[in-house]
């Protein structure tokens, strides 16, 4: 039986995040277990059959950490970066919107504006001192009836896929940009787009393999011997510490790293009473259709990075222009362009998936970004199980009763859904929730990001690792 003093389960964000700060203390005595092929885990990329690279949804690299920063330039050489300002807008009544929808009201119709306005002025006028009682209680005192009717409800439906009234709004954060008065009606005075909202406004992107070569190159940073990729985990004895794989062979380890689903874990530790508790979380399957075609985009989205779509009219929550992200993201740059769609999918929005890609077609092309079905060369769909950890209520709860108790045995559940936290599931998130739980486990240091989120992204972080170098 082969032994290791911390094994890691999961080559994602996280675990390589847990792996190269082991590597940076001198610490070498570990291993780093992924069923995949690659490291990457849900940050991974793909090129399909005629040449288009598509990421397993849409990402963007921002940061909240300067350790982060750090191994982004790490990862990839300055020639290989593309800086983006961010241009996102919402799809709504036939017209696009800029994001954030509140600061931008301007763009609505007269009785649109009227209602949006005065929902805010009463939300603003008859603000409550208690707390809400979920999401969509939370969206309305805030924001008020016009502006949640128009956006907030109806999109916040489809991308959650479950009722709001089963949503913790305590998460909200940065994710949210909570209106001001004072904004919203200077925008409309002044007829003035306001879009510099939110920590994602100026973002980087890689130039060539999408965000899967960010993970593959930090990945090959992990000694060889402390990797083992295609091996899957079957079962986990937390008394021996004893992890058997699916081939049968034996891993012994002294404290383990858990980055995957918090539900599965329990579930392969074979404790009913914590699987009853984890089995209580809520998540979304998300579908990732990505359509490349022939030709450029069409002007109305040429210079767009992503669009948001509250109606019910179309099946994605979300459409990015990814060959906007980087023209080496389609096989003939100048001649060939792509769409990348999100679809929720949850016990409450059922979703047909045997039809899903050819409707997301239809949608497109009712919608005006592709002009004719002739124009498509490719379709690739990826279904991704789970996809979002939902905020629900009762999961802090939960969180608070099982990870203690995993801790107790000397396993630690981090990352975006080890830990189950969406409002620090970001890659940066992830990551860091790996680097400062190895600070935890070496050195007794806390984890401010699993922690104390709302601090964590209300600002940028230099601390606890800003003196260090990268290994």
């Amino acid at each position: 039986m082969d032994r290791t003093e911390i094994a890691i389960i999961g080559a994602g964000p996280t675990g390589i995040g847990a792996a190269l700060r082991l590597l940076e203390k001198n610490h070498r005595d570990f291993l780093v277990i992924d069923a995949a092929g690659a490291p990457g885990g849900l940050a991974s990329s793909a090129i399909d059959s005629r040449g288009f690279t598509w990421d397993f949804g849409g990402h963007v690299q921002f940061s909240h950490y300067a350790k982060f920063d750090q191994y982004m330039d790490l990862a990839l050489s300055p020639e290989n970066w593309l800086w983006h300002e961010r241009e996102s807008w919402i799809w709504i009544k036939n017209r696009f919107v800029p994001y954030p929808f509140q600061n931008n009201l301007h763009r609505l119709d007269p009785d649109d504006r009227w209602n949006a306005i005065s929902g805010l002025m009463s939300a603003h006028e008859n603000a409550r001192p208690s707390s809400p009682a979920h999401f969509g209680d939370w969206i309305l005192q805030r924001f008020g009836r016009g502006i949640a009717d128009l956006f907030l409800l109806p999109y916040n439906r489809k991308v959650w896929g479950y009722p709001l009234e089963e949503l913790d709004s305590r998460w909200v954060a940065e994710r949210v940009a909570v209106p001001s008065l004072e904004e919203a009606i200077r925008s409309i005075c002044l007829n003035q787009d306001q879009v510099s909202w939110g920590p994602n406004r100026r973002f980087r992107f890689p130039l060539r393999g999408g965000t899967g070569a960010i993970w593959r190159s930090l990945g090959a940073r992990i000694p060889e011997p402390n990797l083992r990729l295609q091996s899957t985990v079957a079962a986990i004895d937390p008394v021996t510490r004893i992890i058997r794989m699916s081939d049968g062979r034996l891993l012994g380890y002294e404290t383990l790293i858990n980055t995957a689903p918090l539900n599965w874990l329990t579930h392969v530790t074979d404790n009913p009473g914590l699987a009853a508790w984890t089995d209580g979380l809520k998540a979304s399957t998300v579908h990732v259709i990505g359509i490349g075609l022939k030709g450029q985009p069409p002007p109305s989205i040429g210079k767009m990075c992503w669009m948001y779509f509250p109606g019910a009219d179309s099946s994605f929550y979300r459409v990015t222009v990814f060959s906007n992200y980087s023209p080496q993201n389609v096989p003939e740059p100048g001649s060939t362009w792509s769409l990348m769609a999100e679809v929720s999918e949850t016990q409450h929005r059922p979703v047909n998936r045997g039809e899903l890609v050819e409707r997301v077609i239809e949608e497109m092309i009712a919608v005006g970004f592709i002009s004719d079905p002739d124009i498509v060369l490719s379709q690739w769909h990826k279904v991704l199980t789970p996809g979002y950890p939902t905020p629900s209520i009762g999961r802090d709860g939960i969180l608070g009763a099982v990870l203690p108790v995993l801790e107790a045995q000397r396993i630690y559940s981090r990352g975006r859904f080890g830990a189950w936290k969406y409002e620090v599931s970001n890659q940066d998130h992830s990551f860091m929730q790996g680097v400062e739980v190895v600070d935890r486990i070496l050195t007794g240091a806390s984890e401010p990001t699993l922690t104390f989120p709302d601090s964590v992204n209300h600002g940028y972080n230099p601390l606890p690792h800003d003196q260090e170098q990268a290994a």
